[in-house]
């Protein structure tokens, strides 16, 4: 068989079946192909000669599925970053390079079981680990999960109960399982895999949160202003002033939400503006809640939300002041382009990125939420919304809202935006609260807590979104326990396995 006897195919064909995986997430949505291009990944580990060649393997997916995958990253690297074509291209090449060695991780450790019972088991568990590593190593990077591929589709509704991570080790569960039955005719795994799938649907009646009846008025305002302009000193007043126009016709909403760092001046120098749109918005009984950046006496530069107009139902008065706690700043910062990672070797890297600073200070792991007129709202500030673990740590039974603000002008008309609001939309699901996302050009959204999109702005056009959202109370499974139930599985069977594979070994000798 030709798999028994090179490489180079096999590992050009999985390449070609990971930047298919593309096609499974928002724009596209054809949310079962991730299950054949890894019960493919499956099948050639299980034909694989030696640990080497399933790293490979693994690794060419990797390849396609990022290189195709978050291909917009270039976007922001090359048109607005500055940044020479070559110079983007080669750290395109080492971004992506670095992201396939987690599916390469977890194919060269699952293959050394592959003629075990419990190998799509341990597939599933290496890959979730392996996973669970790229979301935190190096301040992480977990974007295009393969679970997000669900978020619309029929394994929805286990999102309530281990998240997008859990979907994720059932689709490696269930693409072994295929795999051990084309080559062993096992049909034990497929008929587990079956189970997970048709159990499905019936998990809505255990989603844990239902409607309250109340319902908010809320308005979501979207600039669209050019990021070649966003910075320029000569275009501040106009900005501020066109944001102000456009917030008028709606201050009489419950909440108002502008985009990340909507105000381009930093908040030290924007207080006159700061105080008249609180005022503003105390007079008309409402708030608005906006991205600032702030930077402190002593050199501390953040990138934060503040809050303007009415913090509590019965407040009188606006009451914004410039040192209230009742902000939030960014925790997760963007490497290169918000902190530069290794500063004495790449100092000379984050000024090719046309930012107002290059290096801002890091937000608290645990921040309170943000109480905008009456309303608790758990803010995340860009691609923060891609790490459930930090969202599950600051939510509470408190919460109503999911809040995330971004500017995704720096990636233009590609397929990132698209992505960043299907990864904001499996929060929604996970957390069972409606989400509100303000951009600076799209894609302003509201998300209602199981997930569905209420409405939507175009992109790349200025305007308001107004919408009335419903209210919920209660508790999802996941936000309870998080990713420790799936991980706790993931390492027994990793350890428990590797244990008695090592007791084997021992005693052939």
């Amino acid at each position: 068989m030709l798999l028994l006897k090179t490489s180079w195919f096999p590992a050009l064909l999985l390449a070609g079946l990971g930047a298919l995986n593309t096609l499974a997430f928002a724009p596209f949505s054809y949310h079962m192909l991730p299950l054949l291009t890894l019960s493919v990944l499956a099948y050639c580990l299980l034909q694989a000669q030696s640990s080497k060649q399933a790293a490979l393997f693994g690794y060419a997916y990797g390849l396609g599925w990022f290189g195709v995958g978050i291909s917009w990253v270039h976007v922001s690297i090359a048109t607005f970053g500055g940044m020479p074509l070559m110079a983007s291209l080669a750290i395109m090449a080492l971004l992506v390079g670095y992201l396939a060695l987690f599916p390469a991780l977890a194919s060269w450790f699952s293959w050394r079981f592959r003629g075990n019972f419990w190998f799509p088991l341990l597939l599933a568990s290496c890959w979730f680990i392996a996973e669970n590593i790229r979301s935190w190593f190096l301040t992480g990077f977990p974007w295009l999960s393969v679970g997000y591929s669900q978020t619309d589709a029929w394994m929805a509704p286990w999102a309530t109960v281990v998240g997008e991570t859990g979907i994720s080790f059932f689709m490696l569960l269930i693409a072994g399982a295929v795999a051990v039955a084309i080559q062993s005719k096992l049909w034990v795994w497929p008929a587990i895999a079956a189970i997970v799938l048709l159990v499905s649907p019936a998990l809505n009646a255990i989603k844990g949160w239902q409607e309250t009846g109340e319902q908010v008025k809320v308005a979501l305002v979207q600039g669209n202003i050019a990021q070649d302009l966003r910075w320029d000193p000569e275009q501040e007043a106009v900005t501020m002033r066109k944001y102000m126009e456009l917030s008028r016709p709606h201050l009489n909403t419950d909440l108002m939400i502008w985009p990340e760092a909507a105000i381009p001046q930093l908040e030290p120098l924007a207080l006159a503006y700061l105080f008249n749109l609180d005022m503003l918005a105390a007079e008309n009984n409402t708030a608005v809640v906006t991205g600032i950046l702030d930077y402190k006496e002593n050199g501390d530069a953040y990138n934060g939300i503040i809050v303007l107009g009415k913090f509590g139902k019965d407040a009188t008065g606006g009451d914004y002041r410039y040192n209230t706690s009742n902000r939030y700043q960014k925790h997760h910062l963007l490497p290169v382009g918000e902190f530069v990672p290794f500063q004495d070797v790449l100092k000379y890297v984050a000024p090719l990125f046309n930012l107002p600073m290059s290096s801002f200070s890091r937000g608290a792991w645990l921040q309170p939420n943000l109480q905008a007129n009456g309303y608790s709202l758990l803010a995340a500030l860009c691609f923060e919304i891609a790490f459930p673990r930090q969202m599950i740590a600051n939510f509470s039974d408190n919460t109503h809202f999911l809040l995330t603000v971004s500017n995704d002008a720096w990636f233009g008309d590609s397929i990132g935006p698209h992505q960043h609001l299907e990864i904001a939309r499996m929060r929604a699901l996970e957390l069972g609260r409606p989400l509100l996302r303000a951009t600076n050009n799209g894609i302003t959204a509201v998300v209602t807590a199981d997930g569905n999109e209420q409405a939507r702005l175009p992109q790349f056009e200025a305007g308001v979104l107004t919408a009335e959202v419903p209210l919920v109370q209660g508790r999802t499974l996941y936000s309870l326990w998080g990713d420790w139930p799936v991980l706790a599985i993931s390492l027994c069977c990793v350890g428990l396995l590797s244990f008695r594979r090592y007791q084997l070994a021992k005693q052939a000798k």
